[in-house]
């Protein structure tokens, strides 16, 4: 199936309050050209969950040249233990390399983040992004106050384009951090070292710190910003409260 024939309000309804599993599944059987976002932290679980279902599926991840070393172990943990195809995405050499010539390597507690979020990141996703008809993220709406209103199943309003939509599936959204963990612990799934030491949501090593136990999981990212900016640029023009019912664009 590709995504301009896909009965998005339909599969919407039917996905709506279901568990990771059902998500999955669903999202796994409809299309062909499909992938998992794999971030190096505790999304780790829903790899674990689709490489039950599909063994081969598609992974992959963004190396941004600037991950701490725990998560560059994990990614080879996961790769050695599941039965998936892992791909490595990498920020394109000449336009990273005009960056830190111009601007330095820590241009983003100066300027922000979203320049250097969007070589590192936003421009690898969307070349992979470009090949596929839909996209699997661990996003949850407990994360981030930025994220209460993320649905199961969307249409990617930032990386569809007018001759191609993309169809993202969050199967998390209705888990709670603590779910998470207790799949983690019950099934013996690797996780990020830094998780021990009071990280909940990791990034990029200048941009990621341990957080207090009251704060919201994505306070220790661009900790130097305003709450409502700790989205790098992957998922931010998703994350509105009209998501919820929004129409198919072909429709």
């Amino acid at each position: 199936m590709s995504a301009d024939t896909f009965d998005f309000l339909r599969v919407q309804r039917e996905l709506a309050g279901k568990n990771p599993r059902a998500i999955l599944k669903t999202a796994l059987s409809l299309f062909d050209r499909i992938a998992i976002a794999f971030s190096g932290a505790e999304d780790v679980a829903l790899v674990d969950l689709a490489a039950q279902l599909k063994p081969g599926v598609t992974v992959f991840t963004l190396d941004t040249g600037r991950l701490p070393p725990e998560t560059y172990r994990l990614i080879e943990t996961v790769r050695e233990r599941y039965p998936i195809h892992l791909e490595i995405l990498c920020p394109e050499a000449s336009a990273l390399e005009r960056l830190v010539n111009e601007k330095g390597l820590f241009s983003f507690y100066r300027d922000g983040h979203q320049e250097c979020c969007g070589i590192r990141k936003v421009e690898p996703l969307r070349r992979k992004l470009s090949g596929l008809d839909a996209w699997i993220t661990g996003q949850r709406r407990d994360q981030n106050p930025t994220r209460q209103d993320l649905a199961e199943v969307e249409i990617d309003s930032v990386f569809s384009t007018p001759e191609h939509s993309l169809v993202k599936f969050n199967p998390l959204a209705n888990w709670s951090s603590a779910q998470v963990w207790d799949y983690i612990e019950a099934y013996g799934v690797p996780y990020n070292e830094l998780h021990r030491k009071g990280y909940r949501s990791i990034g990029c090593e200048p941009c990621t710190r341990a957080i207090l136990p009251h704060q919201q999981e994505r306070e220790g990212r661009w900790w130097w910003e305003e709450a409502g900016k700790k989205e790098c640029g992957l998922h931010a023009g998703n994350l509105r409260a009209d998501k919820a019912e929004e129409p198919h664009p072909r429709d």
